[in-house]
C-alpha cells in the first residue's frame, strides 16, 4: 500500500532519478481494499508498519520521508503521485491485487471474478473512486483495470461482462484517463478479441496490455537453440496480443524484465530476443521494477530485488550497462505523430542496443547510438542503401568488415532475414558461400559464417541477431554524406579495387 524505496530515499529524489534514467511514466500498483476500506485506508503509514514490526523502515521514513510517516495510507499514495508529477513522470494506476500483499499465483483468491478477495461490484466501485481521486491529475494519464487476470475461474464471458463495466465506469469518472485492459493466464492472452471486439461507448483511449517474461515458457530459453525459441515466442506474442497493433489499437507491455545481475542464461537469452521485438513494434513497455529492495516481501523484511533497476540502498543504478542498452528503445522509433523526418530503416543489433553507424569511408561500419546511425533504405531486391546515395552495404569475406560498394546487384549486396528467429541478416559470396552479419569485441561489424542455425542448445546467436527496423526518428548525425574531397578518393579506390 505504500510505495517501496521511502525509507531509504526522499521520494523527491526517487522521481529524479527515474527521470535521469530515461523513463517519463511509474506504473504504480494499488491493491483494491486501499480505496474501498475505509478501516484500513485511514490507518497512517506509520501504524501501518508498526503493525508488521518494521521498526527499521519506520527509521528510515522518519529521515528521508518525515512528511509522509503520519499520513493515511491513500493520502501517502496521492503523495507519492503528486512527487512524481512534480518532476514530469507520468503516472498509470495499476490495480494490482484486491488485499494488499505479494501477487500472484492461481490460488491466492485475487486472480479472477468472483474469486474470495475479488468481489466484481466492490471492484467497480473501487475503480470509480480512483478515478475521481485523481480527476484534474494531470500526471495521471491513464488506469489499468487489473494486473494478471488468472486461476481455475477464469472464462472469456466475464472478462466481457466486467471489463466493459470496468472500463466504463472509470470513462465516467474520469474521461481524460487512458483505460488499460489485461488479457487472461497471467495477462498472456487477449487473442479472443480476434473474433470478438469489446463493445464500449467511448473510442481513442482504449489501450491493451500484455506480460512476458522469459519464465512465461520455463526454462526454454536455457534449455532449447535461441533462434528456435525465439522464433516460438514472438510468434505466440503476436498471436496472443501483437495482432491487436494491426487493428490499430495501441499495445503496452506493461511487464517484462530480466535479472539485473547479468547471469541468468534464461533471462539473457530472451532479452535479446525481446528488445528485438520492442524496437521493430515500437511499442509502449513497463519494466519490471524500480525497486531496489522491500520493506517486506513473503514474510521476508528487506528482501533485495535482483529484477531492480536500483540496487538494496536504492542509492545506485545496480546494472548501468543494462540501462543503456534500454535507452534506445526509451523513446519512440516512429510513433503516432513522430514524424521527425521521412521514413527509414534503422539496422538495429539487440545485444548492445546500438544501431549500425558509418563513420567515415575509410573506417568499417560499427555500431553506435541509434540517435546517430545511418538512414538506411531496404529494396524489394533486398539490397540496404544508404539513403539518399546509391552506395549499399556488401558482404566481403568471412572474418572481414562488411563494406559499402556501389556495385549492388551481386549476390553479396543482398541480404535476407533467416533463421527461426529472422534476426539474422545473411549475404552469398559469388561463390555461394552464406554470410551473417556479426559483430566484434570493438563493436565493428564484420561477416561471419552464421551461427546457431542448427538445433544447437549451447550455442548463443546473439552478436549475429539484428533487426531492420522502420524509424522517423530523426537521426543526429554531424557527418556530411557528400564530403568531395572524401567521395572522389573513396571512389577512386573503389574502381581501382574493382578494375
Amino acid at each position: 500500500m505504500v510505495a517501496e524505496g521511502l525509507s531509504k530515499q526522499p521520494i523527491d529524489t526517487i522521481s529524479k532519478s527515474i527521470t535521469n534514467m530515461g523513463f517519463n511514466c511509474v506504473r504504480l500498483t494499488w491493491p483494491l481494499f486501499l480505496f474501498t476500506n475505509d478501516s484500513l485506508s485511514s490507518l497512517t503509514v506509520r501504524q501501518s508498519f508498526n503493525n508488521l514490526g518494521l521498526v527499521e523502515s519506520i527509521a528510515g521514513l522518519q529521515v528521508n520521508n518525515p512528511s509522509i510517516l503520519d499520513l493515511s495510507l491513500l493520502h501517502a499514495y496521492q503523495a507519492v503521485v503528486s512527487g512524481l508529477g512534480n518532476n514530469n513522470v507520468m503516472v498509470i494506476l495499476d490495480n494490482h491485487i484486491s488485499k494488499p500483499g505479494w501477487c500472484c499465483s492461481n490460488f491466492d483468491g485475487n486472480g479472477f471474478f468472483g474469486d474470495q478477495y475479488f468481489n466484481p461490484d466492490l471492484w467497480i466501485q473501487g475503480l470509480t473512486n480512483v478515478a475521481t481521486t485523481f480527476i484534474n491529475v494531470t500526471n495521471v494519464v491513464g488506469m489499468s483495470l487489473r494486473n494478471e487476470l488468472r486461476g481455475p475461474k477464469q472464462n472469456v464471458n466475464d472478462w466481457y461482462r466486467y471489463m466493459q463495466k470496468g472500463a466504463e465506469a472509470v470513462h465516467a469518472a474520469n474521461p481524460d484517463v487512458l483505460v488499460i485492459l489485461s488479457g487472461l493466464n497471467f495477462d498472456k492472452d487477449l487473442s479472443f478479441l480476434r473474433q470478438r471486439p469489446i463493445n464500449l461507448t467511448f473510442s481513442g483511449k482504449l489501450v491493451f496490455e500484455i506480460h512476458r517474461y522469459s519464465f512465461t515458457d520455463g526454462k526454454s530459453w536455457e534449455t532449447g537453440n535461441p533462434n528456435q525459441v525465439c522464433g516460438q515466442v514472438v510468434n505466440d506474442i503476436m498471436s496472443r496480443g501483437g495482432f491487436l497493433l494491426d487493428q490499430g489499437y495501441p499495445l503496452f507491455v506493461s511487464e517484462f524484465g530480466a535479472d539485473q545481475r547479468g547471469t541468468n542464461v534464461n533471462d539473457n537469452r530472451y532479452f535479446n530476443c525481446f528488445l528485438g521485438l520492442a524496437a521493430e513494434l515500437d511499442f509502449d513497455w513497463a519494466l519490471w521494477t524500480l525497486v531496489g529492495s522491500y520493506y517486506l516481501r513473503e514474510g521476508v523484511v528487506g528482501l533485495n530485488e535482483v529484477y531492480g533497476v536500483m540496487d538494496w540502498n536504492w542509492c545506485d543504478i545496480r546494472n548501468s550497462s543494462f540501462l543503456k542498452r534500454i535507452s534506445a528503445v526509451q523513446s519512440p522509433f516512429q510513433g503516432p505523430g513522430y514524424n521527425e523526418s521521412r521514413s527509414h530503416k534503422l539496422i538495429f543489433h539487440p545485444m548492445t542496443g546500438l544501431c549500425v553507424r558509418r563513420i567515415s569511408f575509410f573506417q568499417p561500419l560499427e555500431l553506435g547510438p541509434c540517435s546517430e546511425s545511418d538512414a538506411w533504405d531496404y529494396t524489394p531486391t533486398k539490397t540496404l542503401t544508404l539513403t539518399g546515395t546509391y552506395f549499399c552495404l556488401q558482404a566481403d569475406k568471412s572474418g572481414q568488415p562488411a563494406k559499402l560498394g556501389i556495385m549492388c546487384t551481386n549476390s553479396n549486396s543482398k541480404w535476407q532475414a533467416i533463421s527461426d528467429s529472422k534476426m539474422h541478416l545473411s549475404s552469398k559470396l559469388q561463390d555461394g558461400t552464406s554470410l551473417c552479419l556479426d559483430v566484434d569485441s570493438k563493436n565493428v561489424v564484420f561477416t561471419n559464417t552464421c551461427k546457431c542455425l542448427s538445433k544447437d542448445k549451447t550455442c548463443d546467436p546473439a552478436s549475429q541477431w539484428f533487426k531492420i527496423i522502420d524509424s522517423t526518428r530523426k537521426q543526429n548525425t554531424t557527418k556530411s554524406f557528400f564530403q568531395s574531397k572524401q567521395i572522389a578518393q573513396f571512389l577512386g579506390n573503389t574502381f581501382s579495387y574493382i578494375l
